[in-house]
């Protein structure tokens, strides 16, 4: 009994794997990871698979697609294993339908990773407040239709076209395998294989899925002829690979369909099965030269990709590529900072500040309203337009219509921008109510299927589809998918240049966005603004010395000649909010080129450009204005326990280092805010209060607005996010500090009670 179990051909092929194909074993490792949520989940990975989104929403449909995807990674496992392996378990070659048996003999790995998904996503489901339990059941078999419907069109497929032993040679030889020099060589080479190894197989399981036992005189049968069976059965196994890869290549040229965006876990399950297939292929095809091929092959692509027909740049849609790069050097930043240019910028926006204050005839010394909003991705978008909802809720709007700054990075000036230009509508169109909650719907929306299908079937490839924006011609990404996504979740009202806001910031309308993006050739922030805004890159009044380092570059007059004022707004947006790796680093026309990514990098908070607009103008806002309050807008608590800490595994040893940095850049930054804050507070001749919003979902008092302390998990940094993080999102406005933050705004701006956290600091310095 022993002997049948350790001798049978599942077990043999478990084990075979394990020796010689653990990269593919990897793959299914790493996928169980993310399922059980041992992987990614402070970036969401595993709720992509969990929580299926497609045309934005989860339904069968979505879970159908996702059991194509597996069902197709699944395949690819098996074709590429056969092709490598199958040689060595001649049987198979004198079976009824060889290729069938042995995917049923190779289900072991698959088979437990589609019963652990199985029960994970029913429990991650049966907990994400579905209108009934009965849902769960409906996805469920959605997921199994999907795996089925795709198992039985290619087990269809290789039931009628891959042949036995008997059949191949019953006078029915296939004509192209003598015609074929390299196939005929791998068949020597695999016959040489043939005679020095020994898998030894006792039993395998039938297509009723009961054990068999093997022929025991295997040997009398032409090992040749033998090999000439799983050539041919090779051969059906590469079409199914081709038809693979040019279907994929079909979907790219309509990329844009939203019927054909599929989710984003299922396009990377296909990209994994192209890998699978692909590892299959050059393992069968060049032998023992695989290695070598594979790593000439990519020293050859990393040689030839700064070529100009490979290397394509991601470029910022709305400025023209066809002038001639502007000098990216120290002097020519020296000379757009001269000290006149820096006094007629302020200048300018002291006529902004001026137009502000004139809407409040009745107050001689309006209070000031800075917001300053963190990045965080979607989570933090969301966040920001409920907290800035709420802020509106306060005496119709009086808050927002007193403040005059927007500040902050990636998700936050989503965010920002979105509540901004639905409130500027409000103003001039009474149907539109900044308070509408389909707008918390809309920037909630799913912006991450059409990423990762473009990476899947165009990025990775050759882009070679373009689109016409402001009279130029523009290649298509990832990063045009992003905002082509974003405009449609936002019914395209931002869709516009950022001339479009001069007008309305000039008037006082509506406040200031300057929106940030880091620069990585050298770490300054390039400031993007429909008004010049030099200030922030030198000390106050241009009375720099010669080594000073210049903080910023002004994005409108750096690039004047390249008609920098028809920059598109989303793609502004974008360019702060540039995360590695899922939307692109845009290139911009200088020479050397200068790259953007996300400005969280440098200031995740917007803090440091709140305070230093804040010191720039502190004359003017002593003169005319009753003091500042700074409203933050946060994804994160600033204050939090010390976590504990235990003895580290030896693993934990190496990536420790690297995590602490990565975990601990928000505290740092935290810290670096805080002591600039306190430096304005003891330094700022009037006064200054700072309101902060925290997103902490575990505060959530448990009673009428939740079920339960579980529903309230924390919202991952991602551009997509499932019911139960939007929950969390939403109610964690209820918290007790984001309540009193509410309460605070409300005495200040219904009740009139002046600006009191360290004003009797200030006024005792200036007494004195």
């Amino acid at each position: 009994m022993r002997d049948k179990i350790w001798y049978s051909f599942p077990v043999q092929l478990f084990l075979l794997h394990l020796r010689k194909n653990l990269g593919l074993v990897l793959i299914w490792v790493i996928l169980m990871g993310v399922i059980l949520e041992y992987f990614g989940v402070m970036l969401g990975i595993p709720f992509l698979f969990l929580d299926p989104e497609y045309l934005h929403q989860v339904s069968w449909v979505s879970f159908f697609l996702m059991g194509v995807g597996f069902a197709v990674l699944t395949m690819a496992f098996h074709m590429s294993t056969y092709i490598m392996d199958g040689r060595h378990f001649p049987f198979l070659a004198i079976v009824n339908k060889p290729f069938i048996h042995y995917c049923i003999n190779n289900g072991i790995i698959p088979l437990i990773f589609y019963v652990v998904f199985i029960f994970r996503f029913i429990d991650f489901q049966l907990g994400n407040n579905l209108s009934n339990d009965w849902q769960v059941l409906y996805y469920f078999f959605g997921f199994m239709g999907g795996s089925v419907l795709t198992y039985a069109v290619i087990f269809a497929y290789f039931a009628f076209t891959n042949k036995d032993f008997f059949i191949l040679f019953a006078g029915t030889v296939d004509k192209r395998l003598r015609k074929v020099r390299l196939t005929r060589a791998n068949v020597i080479s695999q016959y040489k294989e043939l005679k020095t190894q020994k898998y030894k197989v006792l039993y395998y399981l039938n297509l009723n899925l009961r054990p068999e036992k093997v022929r025991p005189d295997i040997s009398r049968f032409e090992g040749t002829k033998l090999l000439r069976v799983f050539d041919q059965n090779h051969l059906n196994l590469f079409v199914i690979q081709v038809v693979l890869i040019l279907f994929v290549l079909f979907l790219g040229l309509f990329k844009e369909n939203p019927y054909l965006q599929l989710p984003a876990a299922m396009s990377a399950t296909l990209l994994l099965a192209i890998l699978v297939m692909l590892v299959g292929a050059v393992s069968f095809w060049l032998r023992r030269w695989a290695t070598f091929a594979v790593f000439a092959f990519i020293i050859l692509v990393n040689y030839f990709s700064n070529f100009s027909f490979l290397n394509r740049p991601h470029e910022a849609y709305g400025l023209d590529y066809s002038k001639t790069p502007v000098n990216y050097s120290l002097a020519h930043m020296d000379s757009l900072l001269t000290p006149e240019l820096v006094r007629e910028d302020r200048e300018n926006v002291m006529a902004i500040l001026d137009n502000w204050k004139a809407k409040f005839p009745d107050e001689r010394k309006p209070k000031l309203v800075m917001v300053a909003a963190s990045g965080g991705g979607q989570r933090a978008a969301l966040w920001t337009f409920k907290v800035l909802q709420s802020m509106y809720e306060i005496d119709s709007g009086e808050v927002l219509k007193h403040t005059e700054l927007f500040t902050g990075a990636s998700g936050g000036v989503i965010g920002e921008a979105f509540f901004r230009e639905v409130y500027l509508r409000s103003l001039t169109d009474l149907t539109v109510n900044p308070l509408d909650e389909k707008y918390l719907d809309q920037i909630s929306a799913d912006n991450l299927n059409p990423i990762i299908f473009t990476l899947l079937v165009n990025d990775l490839l050759i882009r070679n589809q373009n689109f016409h924006y402001n009279g130029h011609k523009y290649l298509k990404d990832r990063g045009f998918a992003f905002e082509n996504q974003l405009n449609q979740n936002t019914e395209r009202i931002l869709d516009k240049p950022i001339s479009a806001y001069k007008e309305p910031e000039f008037s006082g309308s509506i406040p200031l966005l300057p929106v940030t993006t880091l620069i990585t050739n050298d770490g300054r922030k390039l400031v993007i603004s429909p008004h010049s805004m030099s200030f922030f890159g030198t000390s106050m009044q241009g009375k720099f010395g010669f080594d000073e380092k210049k903080q910023t570059i002004d994005f409108l007059r750096f690039f004047q000649n390249h008609d920098s004022k028809n920059l598109r707004f989303l793609t502004a947006l974008r360019m702060s909010a540039t995360f590695p790796f899922i939307t692109p680093n845009i290139e911009l026309p200088s020479d050397p080129i200068m790259e953007t990514m996300d400005t969280g990098l440098s200031d995740n908070f917007g803090i440091q450009d709140a305070l230093r607009f804040m010191y720039v103008f502190q004359s003017w806002i002593k003169e005319n204005t009753g003091g500042v309050v700074l409203v933050t807008i946060r994804d994160s608590e600033k204050v939090t326990e010390i976590a504990p800490s235990f003895p580290p595994r030896i693993f934990e040893k190496i990536f420790t280092p690297l995590k602490n940095i990565y975990a601990n850049w928000d505290n740092v930054q935290t810290i670096q805010n805080e002591v600039l804050f306190n430096y304005m507070v003891e330094s700022m001749p009037f006064g200054l209060e700072r309101i902060e919003f925290e997103y902490a979902p575990e505060k959530v008092q448990v009673g009428e607005l939740t079920e339960s302390q579980e529903t309230m998990q924390r919202a991952s940094l991602n551009w997509r996010l499932t019911s139960r993080e939007k929950k969390s999102i939403l109610e964690s406005v209820y918290t007790l500090k984001n309540q009193h933050s509410l309460e605070r705004l409300e005495e200040l701006f219904t009740r009139n009670q002046p600006i009191t956290e360290d004003s009797s600091r200030v006024d005792k310095a200036n007494s004195q």
